[in-house]
């Protein structure tokens, strides 16, 4: 197998991971909350799996970019930005800390979800600005 096509589907299958661990983890935000903290069932489970799967996206990315020599079409600063805004919008919806509230916690994970939502359309339409 080649070796790009290979790095390709893993980092689609790490997406694709980070993506159902994102909507199951997303459950534990209004199903058995306690104290404006999520479900703590299943908490170092979800934690666990997606930063395996961010870390697998990550790291296929970069090995990504090297192979094609760092040659890469304008959209792709669009996707980097949106992944760090839904890192950070992970960050705010899960941190263990009593002053956030439930509510914020939401609308951090709305925050995550159009941020994945526009990376996958980024990635399927692949815009050409300028």
């Amino acid at each position: 197998m080649d070796t790009l096509l290979f790095m390709q589907t893993l980092h689609i299958a790490s997406a694709v991971l980070a993506l159902l661990v994102f909507v199951l983890r997303a459950f534990t935000l209004f199903i058995g909350t306690q104290n404006q903290q999520p479900n703590p069932k299943g908490r170092v489970a979800f934690v666990a799996v997606q930063h395996l799967s961010y870390t697998l996206l990550v790291i296929t990315g970069v090995a990504l970019l090297v192979m094609n020599q760092f040659q890469v079409h304008a959209w792709f600063y669009a996707k980097i930005l949106l992944f760090f805004v839904l890192l950070s919008s992970q960050i705010k919806a899960y941190k263990k800390d009593e002053t956030i509230l439930l509510a914020q916690r939401r609308a951090g994970l709305v925050l995550g979800a159009i941020a994945f939502v526009s990376i996958i359309g980024l990635i399927m339409i692949k815009p050409v600005f300028g």
